[in-house]
């Protein structure tokens, strides 16, 4: 096998494999390192890197076993279905998740095999020039081999961001990666940190029994959700399911016992002690440029570590460019794919662009939340003069149906030209009914538009329809 490529992907993440598989339908001869950072049973590097490994696929099976736990205790009855002693093994649910994961992990093997992406396992480096290509070092288990590129993609990633003085252990204190693989249910349950990973693994945990604390440092909750959508969602989670969320906690000594872990903070109430069975520690993540080479080829670095990049992810260096978590810009998979294709397409000449105010945003709680565009805070801060329409899932036949009416959807479109500016949904499947705010607003649809298409019924996406009628103050049903 030849050691040049046209492109060397560093990091078979979602930005990454996504990259050299498109670069590979191109015509481009590619190879795509990954580390032995997370192995199969045979022992054989995993693909997929955080997102499908221990990240979102991972995280969202185990939310939907609980959520399924959960109806099955408190929902069904409404149906006129029974359901009497109840049980959950943790064993099976953890067993079901890591199924999932070797599966789509297994799957990406196949695409490489498919696209004639060549893997090669180990840890990627830059190791200088050779002429006109770039020297990429891949260090693995057995042996160390030098690989030569025209184009280097970096995609390597992020990794959890840990807090000074709170070691982890993955067993009484965890990241993401140990909050998902817990071997029985924490009779209480300590995260420090209320985002996306705080809030997802500690209703995962709510639901089979467990009691919650949440510490959150800032004063507060969801401040990048509109206000409407995260005041709604103070009210479900804190009320309704029974999450303990504490803002503006400064986090002091946390001490790992045998059996427990006892973290000292304090708020408004003064000095306060939470004692757990276990901690998730979930406040942030941090780029992976350790180890990367990049003193050595002077690939320039932000303040916080990420790789600098312009518009269309190209770096200081010529032929070098980077995506995903490693780069500046929100830290979520579909951002990373899209920047991988767009890379790839760029290098073959082709037109690549993103719009990164179109991108989507979703936190798999229930009811789930998502959003894409401007909140109302940001656009009176701009000055931008616009409507809004607000329409409750309560009005909804379908949602009525399913038992569950929890929630809205917002629309926020331009006063002067209606172009649609911002879509905010809490409530079921809205995961799913951002998908068509996301569309309309990426070839400029305004209000109208949506209120002028024909939407199924019965079905959770008329509410979209009600919204952007509601915009006009002519909403049917509400």
């Amino acid at each position: 096998m030849s050691n040049q490529f046209d492109i060397v992907v560093i990091g078979a993440g979602p930005g990454g494999y996504v990259a050299a598989i498109r670069a590979a339908q191109l015509g481009f001869k590619v190879a795509c390192i990954e580390s032995e950072s997370y192995a199969d049973p045979k022992g054989e590097v995993r693909l997929g890197g955080t997102c499908l490994n221990v990240g979102c696929i991972p995280s969202k099976a185990l939310l939907q076993s609980s959520e399924l736990y959960d109806q099955a205790n408190h929902a069904f009855i409404m149906h006129g279905i029974g359901m009497e002693n109840v049980s959950m093994d943790v064993t099976t649910m953890v067993r079901r998740k890591e199924n999932i994961v070797t599966q789509l992990t297994s799957g990406i093997r196949g695409l490489f095999k498919k696209n004639k992406v060549t893997l090669l396992a180990g840890r990627g480096s830059f190791a200088g020039r050779e002429g006109d290509l770039w020297q990429i070092q891949v260090a693995g288990k057995e042996e160390t081999q030098t690989v030569l590129a025209t184009h280097v993609i970096v995609a390597t990633g992020s990794r959890p961001r840990h807090l000074e003085g709170i070691p982890v252990d993955n067993r009484l204190v965890c990241d993401n990666a140990g909050a998902l693989s817990f071997d029985a249910v924490p009779k209480r349950l300590g995260v420090i940190g209320a985002g996306v990973i705080g809030l997802e693994l500690g209703s995962v945990w709510k639901r089979l029994g467990a009691e919650v604390d949440i510490l959150e440092a800032m004063p507060d909750f969801l401040a990048a959700a509109d206000q409407a959508v995260s005041k709604e969602a103070w009210k479900v989670f804190t009320r309704k399911q029974g999450l303990n969320i504490h803002l503006g906690v400064k986090i002091g000594k946390v001490t790992a016992g045998e059996q427990g872990v006892a973290i000292e903070y304090e708020n408004d109430a003064g000095p306060q002690t939470l004692e757990c069975d276990r901690l998730i520690v979930s406040v942030g993540r941090v780029p992976n440029t350790d180890g990367l080479g990049c003193e050595h080829i002077g690939l320039e670095l932000d303040e916080r570590g990420r790789i600098k990049i312009d518009a269309h992810c190209r770096t200081n260096l010529e032929n070098v460019w980077a995506v995903g978590d490693v780069v500046p810009g929100p830290m979520l998979a579909h951002k990373g794919m899209d920047e991988g294709v767009m890379v790839a397409e760029l290098i073959a000449g082709q037109a690549g662009h993103i719009d990164y105010g179109t991108i989507p945003w979703v936190i798999y709680t229930h009811p789930e939340i998502a959003w894409v565009g401007k909140t109302e805070a940001q656009l009176q801060s701009e000055g931008i003069a616009y409507r809004a329409g607000q329409i409750p899932f309560a009005a909804n036949g379908r949602a009525l149906g399913q038992g569950d009416t929890t929630g809205f959807i917002k629309m926020l479109a331009d006063a002067r030209t209606d172009r649609i500016l911002g879509v905010h949904v809490i409530g079921n499947n809205a995961s799913e009914l951002i998908a068509e705010a996301v569309a309309a607003m990426e070839f400029g649809a305004s209000a109208e538009d949506i209120a002028r298409i024909c939407h199924a019924h019965p079905t959770l996406s008329e509410v979209m329809h009600e919204a952007a009628l509601a915009v006009d103050k002519r909403p049917l049903h509400f």
